[in-house]
């Protein structure tokens, strides 16, 4: 137990770097644990579109929508979602609703919106549009 004291003592700064990433892990777990929306994988995504008819909202500029997008998304940019409201989808409050943006980043605020707004469903796709161009899953492009 000495040699800890003694190495926190002498290398502050790593020391600082291990208590900095020890609790962003622990804040990561706990914020998934209670977050509002859940997270999809690409199987996940065609699961819930098949069985449950499924909503995909592409988030996504409109110029990156028209490049390639999943058969069927709504392109909704997140300017245009205001506090979770949008005629769009307000008959799919009871549906499941998937989130899809770039990486994965950016759809959690927008979920968060839904679920707060009264959706029941709210999913976003982990790793968004990249996670499903890198399994070489089809797009539709225009």
């Amino acid at each position: 137990m000495q040699q800890y004291i003694e190495f926190l003592a002498n290398h502050p700064f790593l020391t600082g770097i291990w208590f900095v990433l020890f609790f962003a892990v622990i804040y990561t777990f706990v914020q998934a644990k209670f977050s509002p929306f859940n997270r999809v994988n690409t199987q996940q995504l065609t699961l819930l579109v098949n069985r449950e008819d499924a909503v995909i909202v592409d988030i996504r500029a409109t110029p990156d929508f028209n490049k390639g997008h999943i058969a069927g998304a709504l392109n909704i940019t997140t300017d245009q979602i205001k506090g979770g409201e949008h005629p769009k989808l307000e008959k799919h409050k009871e549906t499941p609703i998937i989130i899809v943006c770039t990486a994965g980043m950016t759809a959690g605020k927008v979920a968060t919106q839904l679920a707060q707004a009264g959706f029941a469903k709210v999913n976003i796709l982990d790793g968004g549009m990249n996670a499903w161009f890198n399994a070489n899953l089809p797009v539709v492009k225009g």
